[in-house]
């Protein structure tokens, strides 16, 4: 019972800060899902170019950072850009390295959509003296954003999840703010028990924006 006391009293001293670091997770984690998806959207238009070269260099890209553990990602620009002059606060190289990581996959979600298009429709509208980004814009967007919503909507919940690593650059998020809460007391499992229900409340939400967002649009209702 002492311990559950030690532990509430330093939770309501550290409230402040706490709080202060779920608004930092949510802020990250907002930002990202935003500069990903727009950026993913123009990997995407690039990776299907007519141009060799074009399309092959950004496929490489999805691949590099598809490939590349965002920890490390993160690390070297972080901790290995200095080195050669270039500094930035660590929200801005989280921002950043989240968001080459993030559009990855989305571009990569919206390729895997792009295949199973009807390519008649697309054939037909540059028959009719449509542009190619007009296509891309009026027929060809829509369409795999509208397939792609379900592996969006999971990455919106990665990106909350996984905004937890930036603490390891030094980013005062809820999960720092957490292991601060920890090592005052010692009390690890109290405090990690208690991060694992803010996160899992957080994702609960996202899930049921998600799955509204789906029924209306992937599953329209007449």
């Amino acid at each position: 019972m002492n311990a559950w006391k030690i532990f509430e009293t330093d939770l309501l001293v550290q409230m402040p800060l706490i709080l202060a670091g779920l608004v930092n997770t949510l802020k990250l984690a907002g930002l990202i899902s935003v500069t990903g998806l727009l950026l993913g959207i123009a990997v995407f238009y690039l990776s299907i170019s007519k141009n060799f070269f074009i399309r092959t260099a950004t496929n490489s890209y999805i691949s590099f950072f598809i490939g590349m553990p965002l920890i490390v990602l993160l690390f070297l620009m972080y901790y290995g850009l200095p080195q050669w002059g270039v500094r930035m606060d660590p929200f801005h190289v989280a921002a950043i390295g989240f968001t080459l990581n993030v559009a990855a996959y989305n571009a990569a979600y919206m390729k895997t959509a792009y295949n199973g298009l009807n390519f008649i429709e697309l054939e037909a509208a540059a028959a009719q003296g449509f542009s190619p980004f007009q296509i891309f814009r009026l027929i060809t967007l829509p369409q795999v954003l509208r397939l792609s919503v379900p592996a969006l909507t999971n990455q919106v919940i990665g990106n909350l999840k996984d905004s937890s690593v930036a603490f390891l650059i030094q980013y005062t998020e809820f999960f720092a703010r957490m292991q601060e809460l920890a090592a005052s007391n010692f009390q690890f499992f109290k405090a990690y028990l208690l991060t694992a229900i803010v996160y899992l409340a957080l994702v609960s939400v996202i899930v049921l924006v998600a799955r509204a967002i789906e029924r209306r649009v992937v599953y329209p209702t007449a």
